[in-house]
């Protein structure tokens, strides 16, 4: 086997690991050539913490370093929350109205003093091939993809951040389902 095959990349290094500035959590330093480059990635923090220096989120272009890039950055994560629940809340009222074939079932149940009492149930159908469906299958993407981005920002385990997920998630229900008698999450896929 030749030097090259059994060591990988001609000139590099172990990363180094160092601790960033005594906030307990340590990155690594890839400070590896590839290609003429070099590039420094951070390991992924396991832990809660709050700080405001050389934190990725989302894209690996996005790093926040300030505290008025973090104030930002919470400002949009807690509009992105609220958004997701009226996003919810949006597409449960459009089912409603775009209610086709409606059905309703009744049958008797028995009550507790020996009275019959009858049990509706109402069965809603919608048209495949229809813009309604193809409007709630279009937002249902929508609602997916903003969900899955909130979770990994909750997975940054960035104190603020994660603050900023629950408190407009807060603030989006109360705006949002305020109306709502009965409580449907739908397609609720990771919080």
């Amino acid at each position: 086997m030749n030097d090259h095959m059994h060591h990988g990349h001609h000139g590099t290094m172990p990363p180094a690991v160092t601790e960033s500035q005594g906030m307990g959590h340590t990155s690594m330093d890839h400070s590896m050539d590839h290609g003429g480059g070099h590039e420094g990635h951070m390991m992924m923090q396991m832990t809660f913490y709050f700080g405001c220096k050389n934190v990725e989120l989302l894209f690996a272009g996005l790093v926040i370093n300030t505290p008025g890039e973090m104030a930002g950055a919470c400002i949009a994560v807690f509009l992105l929350a609220a958004f997701y629940e009226g996003l919810k809340i949006g597409r449960e009222f459009l089912l409603r109205r775009n209610q086709v074939n409606v059905r309703y079932n009744s049958m008797p149940v028995p009550g507790a003093d020996g009275t019959v009492l009858m049990e509706t149930h109402k069965t809603v159908g919608q048209r495949m091939l229809s813009l309604a469906h193809l409007l709630q299958t279009v937002l249902h993407i929508i609602q997916v993809v903003v969900s899955y981005f909130l979770m990994l920002v909750f997975m940054t385990y960035n104190g603020y951040l994660c603050i900023a997920v629950a408190a407009g998630a807060g603030v989006g229900y109360f705006l949002f389902s305020w109306k709502k008698a009965v409580v449907v999450d739908i397609t609720e896929h990771c919080h």
